[in-house]
């Protein structure tokens, strides 16, 4: 589909992704998703209003037309959550452009998202947790890269830490200090403590790290098989050798380590908006899901323990 934008709607496009970032830190991924779902949005409408698309045209979208849009995409296949995601990205541009410009973008903002099943996070038991940091390096042919994946693996545990966050850290992060100034998503930074266990895993990895680690405080700290940066997909590899030996299901990934470290904090009586600040979640509710998942799994103990008669 040839997308047919007016200079006027191309440069307002334009001027409000370069604010999302500087204002919200929005990331490069989000970015490119949002142009991407906006112009899916410009594109149809170019389309089914036959002509160029501006501002002017915009401010008379009615919610018929909306419908259409919402109809056309769920025709394409794409998914309930994909389909909320692109409208929020619409009504947050239209609710900018209409400020902007001066006009009433009610149909458009009326628009309302299709339901879907927020997917749960699916973390690991605690002994299943410890028992793939135990057992990660264990399918490494050299010791520091054995040494390295289970430095990597603790740290998502340990800290909470995403695995681009964890691959993120330099030379200058060694030795590990208490406690770590990290900079997440939409580049905002948050202080985590630090666990002994992740500082002794890390200092390990350092000590037997074929590359100079420490005398580089600008390179990567998590080097690959030839000194340059880590590829997250070998962390990746590494989890799913240690999974498919412990006999641990598919969802037990990198990201579940995160997972786990904030379900088994909550578990443990944790506080859920310290949690949410630890894992530097921009929402709460983002943070709350952790609620549902440790709901559930209290459920199935309880079902195991009162079985019905």
């Amino acid at each position: 589909m040839n997308l047919v934008l007016s200079p006027a709607l191309r440069d307002a496009l334009a001027t409000w992704l370069e604010q999302i970032v500087a204002l919200d830190g929005a990331s490069a991924h989000t970015v490119k998703a949002y142009r991407a779902d906006v112009s899916a949005f410009i594109s149809f409408m170019t389309q089914h209003l036959v002509g160029s698309l501006g501002s002017g045209q915009i401010a008379k979208i009615t919610q018929s037309d909306m419908r259409a849009f919402m109809a056309h995409e769920r025709s394409r296949g794409t998914s309930a959550r994909s389909l909320a995601r692109t409208l929020s990205a619409i009504k947050s541009f239209v609710r900018w452009l209409a400020e902007r410009e001066g006009f009433e973008p009610t149909a458009i903002l009326a628009a309302r998202s299709p339901k879907f099943q927020r997917k749960l996070p699916r973390p690991l038991s605690e002994d299943a947790a410890r028992d793939v940091i135990s057992s990660v390096g264990e399918f490494a042919r050299e010791e520091w890269v054995a040494a390295r994946d289970t430095a990597v693996i603790t740290l998502l545990y340990g800290c909470g830490l995403r695995i681009s966050e964890a691959l993120g850290l330099t030379g200058a992060s060694s030795p590990l200090p208490q406690v770590l100034r990290i900079r997440g998503k939409g580049d905002k930074e948050r202080m985590v403590p630090v666990l002994p266990a992740a500082r002794d895993a890390v200092a390990a990895y350092v000590e037997l790290c074929p590359f100079p680690v420490e005398d580089e405080p600008a390179a990567a700290l998590f080097r690959g098989a030839r000194g340059g940066p880590l590829n997250p997909r070998l962390i990746a590899r590494a989890m799913e050798m240690t999974r498919s030996g412990l006999g641990l299901p598919a969802s037990a990934t990198p990201h579940a380590m995160r997972h786990s470290f904030a379900t088994h904090l909550l578990s443990a009586g944790g506080d859920l908006r310290a949690i949410q600040e630890l894992l530097g979640h921009a929402s709460l509710s983002t943070t709350q899901g952790y609620t549902a998942v440790d709901t559930t799994r209290l459920m199935e103990i309880y079902a195991k323990a009162h079985p019905r008669a």
